[in-house]
């Protein structure tokens, strides 16, 4: 059932998506090697909870095994989604997707960011940077009048274009009081299929790239998904919503890029 958000409850989701990305910017600071993902999930949960909301992730259920037991998902590598944290201490080259969702005064945020640690090769980078730019050139299709199919035929032929692979099993999806609601959003389709956008829908929209090929699999957890062949892989997510012209972005980057600058320096 897709349901359309009026104006107050977008001003809501903005709240909540925006403290996505403060939370973002935290971890940030702390990203370089020899900092385990554990200690990530500590800094999140933290501030989420300090700043009024809970971490939607915590004890999220699943349909394979046990509810989640952490408060962001924290992907390595190879890792694409829903990678648990853990103490293995990151690396110089790694790079690591954080995927991060609030409730706040109930309704829900959720944004993701692929970090690098440390200096990483040119080829990975580049692999970071056409994930990103579709998720951008997806948002651009997110106006009303287009079709949703409209968004996910322009990220995928964007990173099919590069060499890329488009993860098929995991997809965006709407988002509002529940984290997850109608419809799911997929990285790859045919343009002009799927539902009609209105203004007020409002959804996830999150590209999740691999550097080889598309196929995955799932670790012994449950819950951390794994390229087949091993390659890294990147993702990227902004919650928004759909407007006539221009796409409302709700969540946001810029504290995240404001400290990789300064870290940068």
């Amino acid at each position: 059932m897709v349901y359309l958000k009026t104006d107050e409850e977008v001003e809501l989701l903005r709240k909540a998506n925006l403290l996505v990305g403060k939370t973002l910017a935290e971890l940030a600071k702390a990203i370089q090697p020899g900092v385990t993902t554990r200690q990530l999930d500590k800094i999140a949960e933290s501030f989420i909870r300090d700043n009024g909301a809970i971490p939607t992730f915590k004890g999220f259920p699943n349909p394979y095994g046990g509810p989640f037991p952490a408060s962001i998902c924290t992907s390595v590598n190879e890792q694409v989604v829903h990678g648990i944290p853990n103490d293995n201490p990151l690396k110089e080259g790694d790079i690591v997707s954080i995927d991060c969702g609030t409730k706040l005064d109930g309704y829900c945020g959720d944004s993701c960011y692929t970090f690098a640690v440390g200096e990483i090769s040119q080829e990975v980078q580049n692999l970071l940077d056409v994930t990103k730019q579709s998720l951008y050139l997806g948002i651009e299709q997110a106006v009303v009048g287009r079709r949703l199919g409209d968004i996910s035929n322009t990220i995928q032929s964007h990173c099919e274009k590069n060499g890329y692979g488009v993860v098929r099993e995991f997809v965006g999806h709407g988002i509002g009081k529940e984290m997850h609601e109608d419809p799911q959003v997929p990285n790859y389709g045919r343009r002009g299929n799927g539902i009609l956008l209105k203004s007020g829908l409002c959804i996830a929209i999150e590209p999740m790239i691999t550097m080889g090929a598309k196929e995955i699999y799932m670790q012994e957890d449950r819950w951390g998904i794994v390229t087949r062949d091993r390659k890294p892989a990147a993702h990227f997510e902004h919650s928004i919503c759909v407007r006539k012209g221009k796409a409302d972005i709700l969540s946001s980057f810029e504290e995240i890029e404001k400290v990789l600058r300064e870290k940068s320096l």
